[in-house]
């Protein structure tokens, strides 16, 4: 049966009817537009997903105010008149295109590189096309220019922009890794603690997840945080909490570039990795923070205990380190409760006991996924130093109580992020044995 012929639905009360695979109703009415709309297709000249994510769906067909024209099958009458909407929003989609072809113009002359253009402005040209038309030589160029900053003050790229445009500057970028050795140079020397910080820590995590609020305060004004990372400067003991792969840490480089898909582990990220990691693509609220003062924050906070600014930030980073010892698959002598609630969430996930109790060529994992398994603490610490940084950029606090939130959902995003990687490496399994 080709895609384009209908396939027959069965009702257990009536005869059998046909129906329209939803996309092939979509592809056939893209297809209609022609050429004009080759830069939203892909090589096969299907629409992009994209073009269907943010274009056809929200603003053509609309299947929540058309719910008829929803689902993976349509009825043939349905797919003809979804057909019909894109053939009749032609002239608003072609000057959507057009429009686009523009914006990114613009987004080069701005030297504007963060964030994805069609994610960004997809919507933007829709909007311009359908109240402007297609856009003339005369105004759009300046139209676009400003449609393009807008979006870029609105995400936060502006600033991102004035941080990279200091660090690529030669003399600025001297000055400000005269500052990184600087702060390097004045270290603290390691903090000492009250008696009873080691009892306030249990006490803190046998809080965690109950109804009472977990008192992080006493912790804070003992500077338990701080005096927890004196530890971190013995050899390999940073690595084997997964914030560096050096035997000690290092101070960073400044950088200039960077990207999401390859950032180095937190305490290996260069000053502008760390910045880009959490301003790219981030809040309005952001573009109103100075860049120059930005910059010389983080090249502070490079130098402090656990590589964070904040007391509060640091007793976080202690409170994980040691509930998170319940990731590991040894019997704990007295476990807390926060140890116990985060060793049963990851003791739930099937594949975590595959893993551990049967031998890896029968598990049925996948190699990259037992090792991640296998270093899961690590993981984990590296996804709360992440959000403890990201707070700290945006100003944010981690009270007492969004402590547990905080120590949980960071175990919670290890474990999604795992079982969307098995399920891909799953499916690729399975089509290569068909």
């Amino acid at each position: 049966m080709s895609p384009s012929t209908p396939s027959p639905s069965v009702d257990p009360d009536g005869p059998a009817t046909e129906t329209v695979p939803r996309m092939t109703a979509i592809w056939r009415g893209w297809a209609a537009l022609g050429e004009a709309v080759a830069p939203l297709s892909n090589g096969t000249g299907r629409p992009l997903a994209r073009t269907v994510k943010l274009l056809l769906d929200p603003l053509v067909i609309r299947p929540v105010q058309n719910p008829h024209l929803a689902g993976f099958a349509l009825t043939p009458d349905a797919a003809d008149e979804l057909v019909a909407r894109i053939a009749d929003a032609d002239d608003t989609l072609i000057a959507t295109v057009q429009w686009f072809l523009v914006l990114k113009s613009a987004r080069r002359a701005l030297r504007i590189t963060d964030g994805n253009p069609q994610e960004k402005y997809f919507q933007r040209c829709f909007e311009l096309a359908r109240t402007l038309g297609a856009p003339d030589n005369a105004s759009s160029e300046q139209m676009a220019m400003d449609a393009v900053l807008e979006i870029a003050q609105a995400g936060g790229e502006s600033l991102m922009a004035r941080i990279r445009e200091i660090v690529q500057n030669p003399a600025e970028a001297d000055q400000l890794h005269g500052e990184l050795v600087s702060a390097w140079h004045s270290r603290r020397r390691p903090e000492e603690t009250r008696a009873d910080a080691e009892t306030l820590t249990v006490e803190v995590l046998n809080t965690c997840g109950t109804d009472a609020t977990p008192d992080v305060d006493g912790l804070v004004d003992a500077r338990a945080g701080s005096a927890a990372a004196s530890t971190l400067d013995d050899p390999d003991a940073a690595r084997m909490l997964g914030l560096t792969v050096l035997e000690l840490p290092a101070m960073p480089e400044l950088g200039a570039t960077a990207s999401k898909r390859a950032l180095p582990r937190p305490f290996d990220r260069s000053v502008f990795e760390r910045l880009f990691a959490v301003l790219s693509g981030s809040s309005a609220a952001d573009v109103d923070l100075d860049a120059d003062e930005v910059l010389a924050d983080e090249i502070l906070r490079t130098a402090q205990p656990w590589e964070l600014a904040d007391e509060q930030s640091r007793v976080v980073m202690l409170l994980g380190a040691e509930a998170s010892r319940a990731l590991e698959p040894v019997d704990l002598l007295r476990p807390t409760t926060a140890h116990r609630l985060l060793r049963g969430r990851w003791e739930r996930e099937a594949y975590v006991r595959r893993v551990r109790r049967l031998p890896a060529d029968t598990s049925g994992v996948p190699a990259a996924i037992r090792d991640d398994v296998h270093a899961v603490r690590e993981s984990y610490l590296r996804r709360l130093w992440v959000r403890l940084h990201g707070r700290e950029l945006r100003g944010v606090q981690t009270p007492g109580g969004e402590l547990w939130d905080t120590l949980d959902g960071s175990l919670r995003s290890v474990v999604m992020d795992q079982r969307h990687r098995l399920k891909l490496a799953i499916g690729r399994s399975a089509e290569g044995a068909a």
